[in-house]
């Protein structure tokens, strides 16, 4: 493992260790990461494959569930592949650029995400409180808007992260105690002002990620009203139950990374281990979760599943 490097010359190469305090356990926690990561891939391709292929599918709410389908695929694939060489070859170098690009994937596709979960809100608060508009609000040409405005949005707002790492100089320890590079982990090690990065990334969590949490937040209230005005208790049961298993699932989202955001910059207290064991659940539990939660538990997804694999 590398020593800390004290020299005036700026490093451009890092090394990653993992989870501090618990290297002896790396390879035991490396299991839940592989396995969760390969439900991740299996789940989320084959939910993307099906949507596609699938012309009764093509429904927005299907439309947004591929759309979170690729962007789980791209966030846990982003992490979860460095992390298992840290755990299994102790392969924790790491460039500078490649940290950056790490950086940039991260964090643009944790708001990506939160963009569409809000879309997926929206289509749910539609469809069930205000059904007769549903074709007329949402339809391909409003989705293809909403999709581009989510990319656009999550590039635009971490695009400056990018520059804000590449101006600092890191003449501190090369060795970073996470399993992926994040934007304030990096940061710290910087022997500079990192004044402004601290409060551009608190602006860009209270400008995306909260905001979207409240809606989400506000249109769920809304279908749990509309549900409870059922008058079949059988609908109601099934809408609470499938209203329930999607917060679970959006709180395991936003929660560890909220968390996250915020003890990265004042969070001093909070043990080194328990901060990046969280900041890997929001990598880890949704995009294994998300296939089985939207997409198993949705009657036509799981027609076409059971169709496609028993005509192989």
């Amino acid at each position: 493992m590398a020593t800390p490097n004290h020299t005036g010359a700026s490093h451009s190469l890092f090394i990653l260790r993992g989870i501090p305090g618990l290297e002896d356990q790396h390879i035991w926690i490396s299991l839940p990461f592989f396995i969760s990561y390969l439900v991740a891939v299996l789940g989320n391709s084959l939910l993307v494959f099906i949507i596609i292929t699938e012309r009764s599918l093509h429904e927005p709410m299907y439309f947004f569930l591929c759309m979170l389908a690729v962007a789980d695929l791209i966030l846990s694939t982003t992490t979860v592949p460095k992390a298992l060489a840290i755990f299994w070859f102790h392969a924790g170098e790491i460039s500078l650029d490649g940290c950056v690009t790490q950086i940039f994937f991260i964090h643009a596709t944790f708001i990506a995400e939160s963009g569409i979960l809000l879309a997926m809100a929206f289509d749910r608060y539609v469809a069930i409180c205000d059904p007769l508009r549903y074709t007329t609000l949402l339809s391909h040409a409003v989705i293809i808007k909403v999709g581009l405005a989510v990319v656009l949005r999550s590039f635009s707002v971490i695009l400056p992260d990018v520059f804000l790492v590449k101006r600092l100089p890191f003449c501190h320890s090369n060795v970073l105690p996470h399993t992926y590079c994040e934007h304030m982990a990096v940061a710290k090690f910087a022997c500079a002002d990192i004044r402004v990065d601290v409060w551009y990334g608190l602006s860009v969590l209270l400008s995306t990620v909260m905001p979207d949490a409240l809606l989400i937040l506000v249109s769920y209230t809304l279908i749990l009203n509309a549900v409870f005005h059922l008058p079949s208790q059988g609908a109601r049961q099934k809408a609470l139950g499938t209203c329930g298993s999607h917060l679970g699932v959006i709180s395991m989202f936003y929660l560890p990374g909220i968390f996250t955001v915020i003890t990265q910059r004042f969070g001093h207290h909070v043990p080194l281990h328990t901060h990046i064991l969280l900041a890997n659940i929001c990598t880890l539990a949704p995009p294994m979760l998300n296939p089985i939660i939207y997409g198993v538990k949705t009657r036509q997804i799981r027609e076409c599943v059971v169709s496609t694999l028993s005509s192989q």
